[in-house]
């Protein structure tokens, strides 16, 4: 019933419809996960996300620099569980916005450390970013963005982002 109703009614235009407040964000993801322990090994372990709270075998909260946290992990509904298969909707990936490149190579290295296969790198002009999956199979963005005023842009203004590949060796030396 519901889906007819909203089938009759015209959906807004992305283009026209009132944006969004200033400052708006997003504060956390929360992830259901299979093996709550396998995934703090990656998020914590090898990312090095703090462990801020823990309920048990269950859940899990952690946190970059002290927030209360910006992801959750969950066995509630997928202890055991495996991936949702191809073709299915749901999570794409999880981005993970570090400081500074420096930051993002530290990353680098710790996955490479960890033996944590990459399966992309792009430069899109705005940013430079690193494609990988966790242990579930979830989709993991690790990223830096440029200055703005580096942003690449359009004859006419617009915003320009590319696809080009990252120089991993050059990011894995920043310091």
């Amino acid at each position: 019933m519901t889906d007819t109703i909203a089938r009759l009614k015209p959906l807004p235009d992305p283009v026209t419809a009132r944006p969004i407040a200033d400052g708006v964000r997003i504060g956390h993801v929360h992830l259901k996960v299979a093996d709550l322990e396998r995934a703090l090994s990656f998020y914590c372990g090898i990312l090095g996300f703090e462990l801020l709270q823990r309920r048990g075998r269950e859940a899990a909260f952690i946190s970059a620099g002290g927030y209360h946290h910006h992801i959750g992990l969950n066995t509630w509904e997928s202890l055991g569980g495996k991936p949702p298969p191809p073709g299915s909707t749901g999570l794409y990936h999880l981005a993970i916005l570090y400081p500074t490149r420096a930051a993002l190579g530290d990353a680098l290295r710790r996955l490479m450390a960890a033996g944590i296969a990459l399966d992309g790198a792009s430069d899109h002009g705005v940013s430079e970013a690193l494609y990988l999956r966790d242990f579930d199979e979830n989709g993991v963005e690790l990223y830096w963005d440029r200055p703005r005023e580096l942003w690449p842009a359009t004859l006419d203004g617009h915003l320009n982002m590319g696809r080009l590949p990252v120089d991993l060796k050059s990011l894995a030396a920043e310091r």
